[in-house]
């Protein structure tokens, strides 16, 4: 009972960390409640997130504010058709000493750091795009046959612009899968929009204050994963992920017709960690069906693929996730 108390104790004191950084975040992303809690709960998860929203919509704005108020040590690396795995990477240059010996350096690149932007990831070739595969799983880098390990936490925000696609290179299946969420940026309501034009179109803008270290998000990421989840959800999590895939006996009709090929058992680890950041996000110690609900497109959507008839059809992965999502979470809650 002691050990349950000190859990319950632990989980309110970061809940209480959690609102206040999510309300200095607003200080500078005014608004779109639902894309910080989802990329605050990738970082929660020790994660990484796929930002994708038409320009102009703050993903920018939002990962340097996620850098500065988790503490974290942020770098930005604009992806462009020329850039090259070194440059992401770092290299080993060649130095002379002032006695005239000769050695290699190894001079890290950006992506030695905490929290890095992967702007416009889509921009860069194969080649580039998978010079972040094993920094994204592993945590660390081989460069010229060594192993660099990636000071934790690492986390890579990266984004993408879903008109234009003239000049990209769209990212692999393998690569997409080790993104734990998809976080879709909508345009802002009319009210958030005039807060934004009024909070940034004066002399000054408002600034975010630092509230958690790297440090604190680690021993929140350890404490995330003590959190108790109950049968009933572990069990919606693993008929959500298994009716998703049309090969599955389980799968209902709708999947069957729509979907080319389903989520592998990484997404079904993504939901057991997200519904519990997000339960804790909201102020809530234990996760539910609604959590469920919640966090199976963000999870789910880019690990699957509708058929080429569905596109023509005009369907959405949205749609069929939430179908599926709602009547597993319905008759599992009755039960």
């Amino acid at each position: 009972m002691a050990d349950d108390a000190e859990l319950v104790a632990e989980m309110d004191a970061l809940g209480e960390r959690l609102a206040a950084a999510r309300s200095a975040i607003a200080r500078r992303f005014i608004g779109q409640e639902s894309v910080v809690d989802l990329t605050m709960a990738a970082l929660l998860c020790g994660g990484h997130a796929l930002l994708i929203g038409l320009p102009g919509l703050g993903k920018t704005r939002l990962v340097d504010t996620l850098s500065t108020v988790m503490g974290l040590t942020g770098n930005r690396i604009q992806f462009t058709p020329d850039l090259m795995p070194a440059d992401i990477l770092g290299s080993e240059v060649l130095e002379t000493g002032t006695d005239g010996a000769r050695s290699f350096k190894f001079i890290e690149g950006p992506i030695f750091c905490q929290l890095l932007m992967a702007d416009e990831i889509n921009r860069a070739s194969p080649r580039t795009q998978s010079a972040l595969l094993q920094a994204m799983q592993e945590k660390e880098v081989t460069i010229a046959g060594a192993h660099r390990r990636l000071a934790p936490p690492f986390h890579v925000l990266a984004t993408q612009n879903p008109i234009e696609q003239e000049g990209t290179y769209p990212l692999p299946e393998a690569q997409l899968d080790r993104f734990l969420v998809q976080v879709d940026v909508p345009y802002p309501d009319r009210d958030t929009e005039r807060d934004i034009l009024m909070a940034t179109t004066g002399v000054a803008e408002d600034t975010a204050p630092n509230v958690l270290t790297a440090d604190q998000l680690l021993e929140a990421q350890t404490l995330l994963r003590r959190m108790p989840v109950g049968e009933a959800v572990v069990e919606m999590i693993l008929d959500l992920v298994r009716a998703c895939r049309p090969q599955d006996e389980a799968a209902p009709q709708i999947v069957r017709d729509t979907v080319s090929w389903g989520p592998g058992p990484r997404a079904a680890q993504a939901l057991m960690l997200t519904v519990r950041a997000e339960a804790l996000l909201h102020g809530r110690l234990v996760p539910g069906a609604e959590d469920v609900r919640r966090m199976a497109a963000p999870v789910l959507s880019h690990r699957m693929a509708l058929s080429f008839a569905a596109r023509a059809r005009g369907e959405s992965l949205a749609q069929v996730i939430a179908q599926v999502a709602d009547r597993i979470t319905r008759i599992e809650a009755a039960a």
